[in-house]
């Protein structure tokens, strides 16, 4: 604006109404508003209300020095005001000042405890740095707070309380008779994300967003709960529109990153991640998220850098140690005593705990002491056991239902259905297997794309699973005894659109290896009846041992109990041994040991399986760089080794759960029965 306030006319001729329009125009017009704020300054200096929205504005525009120098005096002077402590607080983040911050932010919630957004932010803050219970509780008070209906107070007060179960039933009362409340729909879309209901969390967060569009939170919300689904391609679009609202948000950056890295824009995921430590170097799980990303991409010695940046804000995250740990490539003898020094903490999460012993566990193997070793796998175990809703007779049961559904004439009546794309190449098995050196071998090949663990077939079987639960009609896999040949062709269509982001060199075939899709091999060959599927295997109890000294960041639930490990593998051999009967030579099998013994005709005859030509670079596997994601991304950059194969025997006095449910060891093979 060029004229003063008081030469202002109409709309803008008076100093309330000048005041007014900046009021206006700080989120979409921070230029304009600033202007106008310094015009009613000229005529009232140091006006309090002028100086904040000048303030707001210039941190909007990026001048954080500047808008910080007006704050903090005003704030001092406006000690009650907690919109002033608020915007010093994300002004202060903007900084780097990530103490100063969370102090400001602390304030505003303390003057103004009803106020969501500013929780939110806290919230951020405390994730950011490190501290997971405080920001949970930070979290479910800025839901509580987006509540001004006295009607919804009973389940925001259960909520922010824990109490989920009388949460949940009020707050189902209420929508049976408010269907269309945003702020109710999303308070019960946290209690389904809290009881791992992501699903059902989803679609209230999207009927939230279709009723108010403008609902940043539920719209951050459903980036959240879509991430955590492995669905990071559809989570994007919903962080660019935040962004757009705030682009210097450090947790809308590192959200984003994260599903960069998923989506396999591992480049782009490292810069932002950068960018944002850059601005905000104090935050612990940040430097831990990008050491991943730097694991990934196969630079190990940054990512090293990075976990250790972590340790260093951060002395007891467990996670960072293990993230060392599980490099595998790299000792961890110098930290022992540090590790078993925060593991003395009484203050410690569980999360960090278990993350610890894993660790030391690694860390003794290495320096041979295996009794110490399996004392601090077994306690991580136990630890992470006891996290988990897991029912090893549910997956008995569901396999049960496997071959007892896919039978010869199931199969041959349905043949010539689905997608006939022959692009697919699935790596099925258990994990730590093998599946990560099939996987690299085959990436190695000039027509082949290796991508990552996919999680889109486990996506399209738990979409059928909850359409046929809800309709009554059984559990999964029965429903697809109920598709039509257009359901199974759609079916695959939508599998290859869904995996598109993850091919990006434009070759003829490309790898999912998720391991878990042997569950749902009945399935892949229906709907993908081109696609290969390639099962991996290893020695029994060197696969149940090393799954079980194996924190898995999510998913193998059945791998944290020696007893439920060897049920597993039983339950997941006789389907393999099924499949082989119902529907001959669908499935290869690549077995780890042949692999390491002669290496070169093994690779002839999976290349053979797949149609593709021998080339040598498949032999030379561990130059290839792309990026690998799982705990084997350092050991299949190494050339092929033997030193793993019989590891486990160091642990065979404590391993009798495992061996007594896989069986006793074959004494003319040498092999156990279910190998």
């Amino acid at each position: 604006m060029n004229t003063t306030a008081s030469q202002t006319s109409g709309a803008e001729g008076t100093l309330e109404q000048a005041l007014a329009f900046a009021s206006r125009a700080v989120v979409r017009e921070p230029a304009a508003a600033a202007a106008q704020a310094r015009e009613v300054l000229k005529v009232a200096p140091g006006h309090p209300q002028a100086e904040f929205l000048l303030a707001a504005s210039l941190r909007r525009l990026g001048d954080l020095a500047a808008a910080q120098a007006i704050l903090a005096p005003l704030a001092q002077a406006q000690t009650r005001s907690p919109q002033v402590w608020y915007e010093l607080g994300l002004t202060a983040l903007g900084l780097n000042e990530l103490a100063e911050g969370e102090s400001a932010l602390r304030k505003a919630v303390a003057l103004k405890p009803a106020w969501s957004e500013a929780w939110c932010q806290l919230a951020d803050v405390f994730r950011l740095g490190g501290k997971a219970a405080d920001a949970d509780a930070a979290y479910a008070r800025s839901i509580a707070a987006s509540v001004d209906n006295p009607a919804l107070m009973g389940a925001a007060e259960a909520l922010v309380a824990g109490r989920l179960a009388p949460a949940e039933q009020g707050l189902r009362e209420y929508l049976t008779l408010k269907p269309d409340d945003p702020a109710a729909l999303r308070m019960l879309a946290e209690i389904g994300v809290r009881l791992g209901r992501y699903h059902d969390g989803q679609a209230l967060l999207e009927r939230a967003l279709e009723l108010a569009p403008s609902f940043t939170a539920a719209r951050h919300n459903l980036a959240v709960v879509l991430y955590r689904q492995n669905r990071a391609a559809e989570a994007l679009p919903h962080i660019e529109q935040l962004l757009a609202v705030d682009p210097a948000d450090p947790g809308y950056l590192n959200l984003k990153a994260a599903c960069l890295t998923l989506t396999g824009d591992y480049e782009a995921a490292i810069a932002l991640y950068r960018s944002v430590l850059g601005k905000h170097p104090d935050q612990p799980k940040a430097w831990l998220s990008y050491g991943h990303a730097l694991k990934t991409a196969g630079r190990q010695a940054d990512s090293v850098a990075a976990y250790r940046q972590s340790l260093s804000l951060a002395p007891g995250l467990g996670e960072a140690y293990w993230s060392l740990a599980n490099l595998k490539t790299f000792g961890l003898a110098d930290d022992v005593a540090d590790m078993q020094a925060q593991l003395a903490r009484a203050d410690l999460s569980d999360d960090d705990r278990l993350h610890l012993h894993y660790a030391l566990g690694k860390a003794f193997e290495d320096a041979a002491d295996y009794e110490a070793s399996f004392r601090s796998y077994a306690e991580g175990a136990r630890i992470r056991r006891g996290q988990l809703d897991y029912d090893a007779a549910e997956t008995t049961a569901q396999l049960d239902r496997a071959r007892a559904l896919f039978t010869p004439q199931f199969f041959s009546e349905r043949a010539g259905q689905g997608h006939l794309d022959p692009a697919p190449i699935f790596v099925v098995g258990l994990p730590r297997s093998g599946s990560t050196l099939v996987e690299q071998i085959l990436a190695s090949h000039s027509q082949v794309e290796g991508t990552m663990e996919l999680p889109d077939i486990i996506f399209l079987a738990r979409s059928l699973t909850e359409s046929n639960e809800a309709a009554g009609k059984g559990a999964y896999p029965d429903v697809i005894a109920q598709l039509s040949g257009e359901t199974l062709a759609n079916l695959g269509r939508s599998y290859m659109e869904r995996t598109a982001i993850q091919r990006k060199l434009g070759r003829p075939f490309f790898i999912d290896k998720m391991p878990n899709n042997f569950l749902h091999a009945g399935l892949i060959s229906l709907i993908l009846p081109k696609a290969r599927i390639i099962d991996t295997r290893r020695e029994a109890m060197a696969t149940g041992f090393s799954a079980f000294k194996q924190h898995f960041a999510r998913g193998q639930n059945w791998s944290y109990n020696l007893a439920e490990i060897g049920g597993y593998y039983r339950d997941y051999v006789a389907l393999m041994a099924h499949f082989d009967t119902v529907m001959p030579d669908r499935i290869y099998r690549v077995n780890y040991e042949s692999m390491v013994d002669d290496t070169e005709a093994e690779v002839r005859r999976l290349l053979a399986h797949c149609g593709l030509p021998f080339e040598s670079e498949c032999l030379e596997f561990h130059r290839n760089s792309r990026p690998v994601r799982t705990a084997s991304s350092e050991q299949v950059r190494r050339p092929i080794f033997r030193e793993g194969i019989d590891q486990w025997r160091h642990y065979e006095a404590w391993l009798a759960p495992l061996k007594a449910e896989i069986g006793s060891p074959n004494r003319t093979t040498s092999s156990y029965p279910f190998c």
